[in-house]
């Protein structure tokens, strides 16, 4: 990162803190030019940038000033919350998004385009030269072994600091529970093929990771979508409620910094979603794999905190932290464990031994926790950025989330919004963007789009938002033409 947008995102962070309010004067390009001991020029390409997001504005003769905000689009709370077109119809369907998910990757994976679609975390900074190097020396010592010797669960050593991780962040796990997987995906199709069978009911939330809806797809399920409030999650209660008129087999959640809604579940309702699905001893799989990545001083609590009797499979993996080239995950499947580890050696036999070990001895030598506060410093910084500038220049009846972890923003527009048709006039740009009709397999998302903020913040990705915005702006009325 250039200088001068390190120093406009220290500024930027100073101004989100309250330090100054609206209409309050910044010191002058001079004044911080030698408190700094930078260059004017430096100061001034800040001030530019601030000015450019909508934080502050120069006045003539007077100098610059925090923005007073003039714009209109708000932040998605559950006081701007639609419950009539976020609720569902309350019946199961068959699952049939896996051809729509496919296609729209397959160009969200474009490399001359903008990766606002993206589902995936920029790489760089993920310390892949020192996990490549330890894979390498690794391999040298390994040619004697076989894939034998890495049968499931998996890596010992690597278990035993993955269990080390979940007791520093305040869980006391049982290392003979962890099973190790091809990446959070294999995970969550484990544990999946481990409590239903093809033509049960899912519950699910709405909106929902698109992996969820492929896994119930490809076993041959049906998905029941259970609205998913910026308030309070998963609804507990409407849950309840279709517990008592339909046969649901599980349920799968992310509560913690939801993709694609970056929420965190409230831990009142935790606690009661546990509690009612071990009433009706019903399994709950959650997927955990942003739980590293909170933007607070401490990490939220899991599913699994709650879990008395192991009605809940907890899944995670590396791939958003570390390295998700190397596909490493796992699964702590509560009661269900044995069937989970049978169901591994029979799907995949193993998880490749020399990926397991090289995290084992990076997670041995330390500097993870370094890693992960960088990283997570970097995405909230990121995350103030991409919410300026979407509510500067997005159309002001847009909604946005406000992501609490995670690189993901969630962004409402306006209910006559074909998020395809955006997608398309995006791509035509080069500009990708996740439509929101690859999270809910009910249509129900269709004016929503999710945009990832993990990548560098540069002036391509400003002037990509920009442009977003300007073509969201030309769609009026629903049969305008093309801007």
């Amino acid at each position: 990162m250039k200088m001068y947008e390190q120093l406009a995102g220290e500024l930027e962070e100073h101004l989100a803190a309250g330090m100054l309010k609206a209409g309050d004067k910044v010191p002058s390009v001079r004044q911080l030019s030698q408190q700094r001991n930078i260059s004017i020029t430096t100061v001034l390409k800040a001030y530019s940038l601030l000015e450019s997001r909508g934080i502050i504005e120069s006045r003539p003769q007077s100098g610059y000033f925090v923005r007073k905000s003039s714009h209109g689009t708000h932040t998605l709370t559950a006081d701007t919350d639609s419950p009539a077109r976020l609720k569902p119809p309350p019946v199961a369907s068959n699952v049939e998004i896996s051809q729509l998910v496919l296609r729209t990757l397959k160009t969200i994976s474009r490399n001359d385009a903008v990766p606002l679609g993206s589902p995936y975390p920029d790489s760089s900074p993920f310390p892949l030269t020192r996990l490549s190097h330890l894979a390498n020396n690794v391999a040298r010592k390994s040619n004697s072994w076989g894939v034998l010797d890495d049968l499931p669960p998996g890596n010992i050593n690597l278990i035993r600091q993955i269990a080390g991780r979940y007791f520093l962040n305040g869980l006391l796990v049982d290392p003979n529970e962890i099973i190790i997987t091809v990446g959070a995906t294999e995970a969550l199709n484990l544990c999946l093929q481990a409590v239903a069978r093809p033509g049960d009911t899912i519950a699910v939330e709405s909106p929902t990771y698109y992996a969820i809806l492929h896994a119930i797809e490809r076993m041959g399920m049906r998905a029941i979508e259970i609205p998913t409030s910026h308030k309070t999650g998963m609804d507990v209660d409407y849950l309840a409620s279709i517990l008592e008129s339909e046969k649901i087999a599980a349920c799968m959640v992310m509560p913690n910094f939801h993709n694609p809604l970056g929420i965190v579940m409230p831990e009142e309702n935790k606690k009661k979603l546990v509690a009612l699905m071990t009433r009706a001893r019903k399994p709950i799989i959650e997927s955990a794999v942003y739980n590293e990545l909170y933007y607070a001083d401490t990490p939220p609590s899991s599913l699994k905190k709650y879990d008395t009797e192991g009605y809940v499979l907890h899944c995670s993996s590396f791939s958003k932290t570390l390295s998700s080239a190397f596909r490493i995950g796992w699964a702590m499947p509560g009661r269900y464990r044995d069937k989970v580890e049978n169901l591994k050696f029979v799907n995949t036999l193993s998880t490749s031994a020399i990926p397991q070990m090289a995290i084992a001895e990076y997670l041995t030598q330390g500097g993870y926790d370094q890693h992960l506060r960088r990283l997570r410093k970097i995405y909230q910084q990121q995350s103030r950025i991409i919410s300026s500038v979407v509510k500067r220049f997005f159309p002001s009846d847009c909604i946005i989330s406000e992501p609490e972890g995670g690189y993901l923003l969630w962004v409402q527009l306006p209910p006559h919004i074909d998020a395809m048709r955006l997608y398309n006039d995006a791509l035509e740009r080069k500009i990708t963007i996740g439509p929101g009709n690859i999270f809910s397999n009910t249509g129900n998302f269709t004016n929503c789009i999710r945009l990832n903020y993990s990548y560098p913040w540069d002036s391509d990705i400003e002037a990509a938002i920009i442009t977003l915005g300007k073509i969201i702006a030309n769609y009026r009325q629903p049969d305008a033409p093309h801007p």
